[in-house]
């Protein structure tokens, strides 16, 4: 019997120690930029246009409402892509100059953004195909992630990012969105 009560307080013993621990965990922040360089600024008025630019000048809003929204806007851009412009070989998403996204939405945009026409390759199975929902419920029953999700500066949503920026966005960067002329 005090075998046993020994035992329980050390386990007892142990389970306090590794939550103090974790308590203190925290979840790797982005490095901070050494330094900032206005020569590539993330303005729409920096993005060299070709000389016919200006007669068509196409603006996509997409819409939130999750894996749904992220089909309707990924429909959008396939329908654009096979819509001609009268009298040229141009598409109607070659003249897509500016993307406004929200939540769901955001998932379309910023994967052609990023990619462009690529999403047309990938980007249902990497995304709109694919069970999100499961391996995030996967990562949450991790018990690797229970001690970082007891932490106050970690919480599911970013088990949410890690698991997008790793399978999704393929760890791209803000500066990879900078760096492409459009779509903005």
């Amino acid at each position: 019997m005090k075998r046993y009560r020994i035992r329980r307080y050390r386990l007892l013993a142990l389970t306090l120690v590794l939550l103090t621990v974790t308590a203190c965990a925290h979840y790797p922040e982005n490095q901070p930029l050494e330094e900032t360089s206005a020569a590539i600024p993330y303005a729409f008025s920096r993005f060299d246009q070709p000389p016919d630019a200006d007669e068509t000048f196409v603006v996509l809003a997409f819409s939130g409402g999750g894996t749904r929204a992220a089909c309707l806007s990924y429909g959008v851009l396939k329908e654009l892509k096979n819509t001609k412009l009268p009298g040229t070989d141009r598409t109607l998403l070659e003249e897509v100059d500016v993307i406004s996204t929200v939540s769901g939405g955001s998932f379309t945009g910023a994967y052609y953004a990023l990619f462009g026409d690529r999403i047309f390759a990938d980007f249902e199975t990497k995304f709109l195909k694919r069970n999100i929902q499961g391996e995030l419920a996967g990562k949450v029953a991790n018990p690797y992630n229970w001690f970082r999700l007891a932490s106050p500066y970690f919480s599911r949503i970013d088990l949410a990012a890690e698991l997008y920026d790793q399978t999704v966005f393929e760890s791209a960067s803000f500066d990879a969105l900078a760096r492409k002329a459009t779509p903005f």
